[in-house]
């Protein structure tokens, strides 16, 4: 009786880490900021720069977010959705894994 309810108490532990672990997958967040090149990155976060993201991303630069306030870079992990977007300030709905996201759908601000 004592070997079956360790055993219980280990599976129940083992649920508590996973539960924890996955808590957060497959959650939609959503990030204000501007559309831009991860050449630029920051320094690209404004309406002005607008030309030179398009121009970057035409020359192979990957497409960014970067987030309003504390200045995040976010690849975007599906670039399309985001696409005629270059250079404005946008909300973007998706998920978000590490510094990548999804982009679920977005809206100008």
């Amino acid at each position: 009786m004592r070997k079956v309810l360790m055993l219980c108490f280990a599976c129940l532990f083992l649920l508590a880490i996973y539960a924890v672990a996955f808590d957060g997958m497959g959650k939609s967040e959503t990030v204000k900021g501007w559309v831009t090149d991860d050449k630029c990155g920051a320094k690209g976060a404004s309406a002005k720069a607008e030309a030179c993201t398009k121009k970057c991303l035409a020359s192979g630069a990957n497409m960014v977010i970067v987030t309003d306030g504390d200045q995040k870079v976010i690849k975007v992990d599906n670039p399309d959705a985001l696409k005629g977007h270059e250079g404005h300030h946008i909300s973007a709905t998706g998920t978000v894994s590490g510094d990548s996201m999804h982009v679920d759908s977005m809206k100008m601000l």
